[in-house]
């Protein structure tokens, strides 16, 4: 994938968690990978005071020092562990931002023009077990750009290098934009990739009707192996080094791609497919696939 002149290249918010531990961790291996630069950022939350009783609370006066100097720890912290992933000619791509504002809207700003925003699934905010931090949330439903959320169990598990990449194809753009990243992903790291299509958002047993001829259902299956075929025949040409294998099932996409994610390193979904709307902001299947997978997941989101 090109990246525009100026770009931050991956972006990765940071707060010193271990998922943001983890996030970095990735990001930095996957900057590397590409050969992009790998941009760290903190964000400061101002203390705005309220009319409620809690501004009755003193703030002490050496407070915004102390957030500066958290911030500088985090980002130190975080720069530290990036470090050994890249080349020591590439070091000097490694950027560190603290930026002051609402965390949300300030990651989704920063990273407007970033090839990809990369977050950790929960933050130190978040509610143990909780399946998304409110951050994670907040930039897989409102990022103008892709968007990688990290599980800090994931890249502990010991899943191998060599362990394909899963991507989810149904011809919508968000889909389209997900199956190039794929393919890229899978030839940087030389892996294969495994495309699956899910031809039926119904289960199979709700699918059968009565009376249904059972050439029918072979005629179907035909018909949806030739359109997968033809979603990524320009993209196998484009990467002929990534061997691809095709799935085609009659089933709803999400517990499919689940299945086959318990065996990969990495699975890149579009941010919302053939049934979304215009102005969607998250689809069914990404939904499910980014609360319930246990390895890194790309939210392919459009500009």
């Amino acid at each position: 994938m090109a990246t525009e002149p100026g770009s931050p290249g991956i972006v990765v918010g940071v707060d010193g968690s271990p998922s943001s531990d983890a996030a970095v961790e990735w990001a930095a291996q996957d900057a590397e990978m590409r050969k992009v630069a790998l941009t760290l950022v903190h964000i400061v939350t101002p203390v705005v005071p309220t009319a409620s009783s809690w501004s009755a609370i003193a703030i002490p006066a050496d407070y915004s020092r102390l957030q500066e100097d958290h911030a500088r720890d985090v980002l130190e912290r975080a720069h530290n562990a990036a470090a050994p992933a890249v080349s020591p000619g590439r070091a000097s791509q490694i950027h560190t931002e603290a930026l002051y504002g609402p965390v949300v809207p300030t990651l989704v700003d920063f990273a407007e023009r970033a090839d990809l925003m990369v977050v950790g699934c929960r933050g130190l905010g978040a509610v143990d077990r909780a399946l998304l931090g409110s951050v994670s949330s907040g930039l897989v439903h409102h990022a103008r750009c892709p968007v990688a959320v990290i599980h800090e169990e994931a890249l502990s598990a010991g899943r191998s290098p060599k362990a394909p990449v899963v991507v989810g194809v149904d011809g919508s753009p968000a889909s389209e934009l997900a199956t190039e990243i794929a393919f890229d992903e899978a030839s940087r790291r030389g892996v294969e990739l495994v495309a699956l299509h899910a031809w039926s958002d119904l289960s199979f047993l709700d699918f059968a009707r009565p009376g249904q001829a059972p050439i029918e259902w072979a005629n179907l299956r035909v018909e949806e192996e030739e359109v997968l075929a033809e979603r990524l025949s320009g993209w196998q040409s484009r990467y002929p080094d990534v061997v691809v294998h095709k799935i085609v099932v009659a089933d709803r996409p999400a517990p499919r791609l689940l299945e086959q994610a318990e065996t990969a390193q990495l699975i890149v979904v579009g941010s919302h497919g053939r049934g979304g709307f215009t102005g969607m902001l998250l689809g069914s299947v990404s939904r499910a696939v980014v609360n319930a997978a246990q390895i890194p997941v790309i939210i392919a989101r459009l500009p």
